[in-house]
């Protein structure tokens, strides 16, 4: 039997190599943390780790899903953020009840990332109170030469690992 320590050292060397022998799958668009509770603050962090076809990233657009309220990207040093404001299909109620026909639809961080490089774009958002439900992101990717789409949401029985382009979504569970 191994000794602790040398599966410590496994463990890491698996977590460090992994990327290297990775296939297709790595190369999405993927949120951090994949699971949250229901109608909780939740800090939405868009992975990228690669340009298009060689081409550096110029912009991020992340789409607001429907229901995610109070949207606070994180500054990105480099980058510049835009919020674009938009009418909500169901008005937004806050903490204290008032309600909003209008709120932040998308952010757009435009900067660049060059191809080989890999980043993380970072806002602050609140989940909608709907347990087993997942919410999807939409990402837009666009580059210096063309696009890529991040935006196909599985259909019921589908799995997002069936789609060429899927959104980053998130599993709402439970509140605790």
């Amino acid at each position: 039997m191994p000794s602790r320590s040398r599966v410590a050292v496994l463990a890491t060397l698996a977590t460090i190599l992994a990327p290297a022998f990775a296939g297709p799958a790595l190369a999405h668009a993927t949120l951090e943390t994949k699971e949250a509770p229901a109608g909780s603050n939740y800090r939405v962090v868009v992975r990228i780790n690669h340009g298009c076809e060689g081409s550096p990233t110029l912009k991020i657009r992340m789409r607001i899903p429907e229901g995610v309220t109070n949207v606070e990207p994180e500054p990105k040093p480099g980058w510049e953020i835009t919020l674009v404001r938009g009418r909500l299909v169901t008005p937004a109620v806050d903490a204290q009840d008032d309600t909003a026909a209008e709120g932040v639809v998308e952010v757009d961080w435009t900067g660049r990332l060059e191809d080989e490089d890999y980043s993380e774009f970072v806002a602050q958002v609140r989940l909608p109170d709907r347990p087993g439900a997942t919410i999807y992101f939409p990402i837009i990717q666009e580059c210096e030469r063309g696009r890529l789409c991040w935006v196909e949401i599985p259909k019921a029985g589908q799995s997002a690992h069936d789609l060429k382009l899927p959104a980053p979504g998130v599993k709402l569970l439970p509140k605790k």
